[in-house]
């Protein structure tokens, strides 16, 4: 099941590009601790920059990183300007939720976020990575969803990829 609030967001999403779904990628780690190094210098070091997703759990994913910049609300608009000279303009804003960039290093596809670490959307993300990685059959389930969904649309993926993250956590509305 999803909220109200997913519904909402998955209209947005394309219902006719297809996922591409490949193995982990050995060296995401390397990549994203490149990455890293490179923002850090720009924002600074006090700043967490935390590898998220597929990647950072070692499974098949749409051959991307997931990079995060959690923060306070009112380092939003600071970070933001930062983040924007090093990549341009941010391909989707949800104010004082999160702001995508896109980039690539070494090849690599990165999606990178900057987001509020008092929402629940951050939250729940790392709730739902710790039950990921303190319970493998979560895990595996969740490798498996992902791997079966290879070819879907983007928005029947996300949907069946929010609807079991839901699951896990026990959300209900």
């Amino acid at each position: 099941m999803l909220t109200p609030k997913q519904e909402q967001w998955l209209q947005r999403i394309s219902n006719t590009d297809r996922v591409n779904i490949v193995p982990f990628d050995p060296k995401a780690e390397d990549k994203f601790q490149k990455l890293k190094s490179l923002i850090q210098d720009k924002i600074g070091i006090e700043i967490p920059v935390v590898h998220r997703g597929s990647s950072m759990l070692g499974i098949a994913g749409q051959d991307e990183i997931d990079v995060y910049i959690p923060v306070v609300p009112e380092a939003f608009a600071q970070i933001q300007l930062q983040l924007g000279d090093m990549f341009g303009e941010p391909r989707a804003v949800y104010p004082l939720q999160r702001i995508r960039f896109a980039t690539s290093i070494d090849g690599k596809k990165i999606d990178l976020f900057l987001i509020n670490k008092l929402h629940t959307d951050w939250l729940d993300g790392v709730a739902f990575e710790e039950k990921c990685k303190s319970n493998p059959e979560i895990l595996n389930a969740y490798s498996v969803l992902k791997e079966e969904m290879n070819g879907s649309t983007m928005q029947e993926f996300y949907r069946r990829k929010n609807e079991f993250i839901n699951d896990v956590l026990g959300v209900v509305e």
